[in-house]
């Protein structure tokens, strides 16, 4: 799932960026409101943190802005300032939820998960075929085995297996896996979709993970 940050703090901004990667987040960082709203119109986004006291445009117009464009993705405001007008002016405009700084990450992460909750984004185990995932614990099984992945295996397995039987890009991939900085020029979707294969398919006589030549990858059944 790919979240984005605007957040003017590059201390903050770090701290929000490298916790939410160790959860398998990718994450956009933007630093200025114009930014950001140019990163959430061009970009599909399944959350956005976004700071209120921002240069060039603050977090309200972003909001304003963004919802008047029809931007779905989930908004949680980040403030400095604890004030019920600042509360109610950020959820009158179509804030999802509000943290006030300054504030622990797991907070963040729990109301990351109740905003995307919301969205079907939901904690219960991923099921297919053999094959499960359970968003809770972050273990993967096939059938009796435990699969160990790495930090990017997982979102990468988590986005097929929330999209089964859809063929799925490599651009859509990168797009959920991977950040703005991605290389569209290189090969890592293959090589991750690869060490996928590895460890899903490679003992199984059903394979589950499938090319379609040209275009990208499915997960279904033969």
């Amino acid at each position: 799932m790919r979240i984005l940050v605007i957040e003017d703090e590059k201390k903050v901004a770090g701290f929000i960026k490298t916790g939410l990667e160790q959860e398998s987040y990718a994450v956009d960082v933007a630093y200025d409101g114009t930014e950001g709203e140019n990163f959430a119109q061009v970009n599909e986004y399944d959350a956005i943190i976004l700071d209120i006291m921002l240069p060039k445009k603050s977090g309200f117009e972003v909001l304003k802005e963004l919802k008047g464009l029809g931007v779905k993705a989930p908004v949680l405001l980040l403030t400095a300032r604890d004030s019920v007008e600042d509360r109610v002016k950020g959820l009158d405009l179509g804030a999802d939820d509000y943290l006030t700084k300054p504030f622990a990450f797991e907070e963040l992460l729990a109301r990351l998960r109740v905003l995307m909750r919301r969205g079907g984004y939901g904690a219960a185990p991923l099921k297919f075929a053999d094959l499960s995932l359970d968003p809770a614990t972050r273990k993967a099984r096939r059938g009796d085995t435990d699969i160990e992945l790495t930090v990017k295996e997982y979102a990468l397995l988590e986005y097929l297996l929330r999209n089964p039987n859809r063929v799925l890009t490599r651009t859509l991939i990168a797009e959920h896996v991977w950040d703005q900085t991605f290389d569209t020029e290189t090969n890592v979707v293959d090589v991750y979709i690869n060490h996928l294969r590895t460890k899903i398919d490679k003992d199984s006589p059903k394979k589950l993970i499938h090319t379609v030549r040209g275009v990208g990858y499915v997960l279904k059944e033969e």
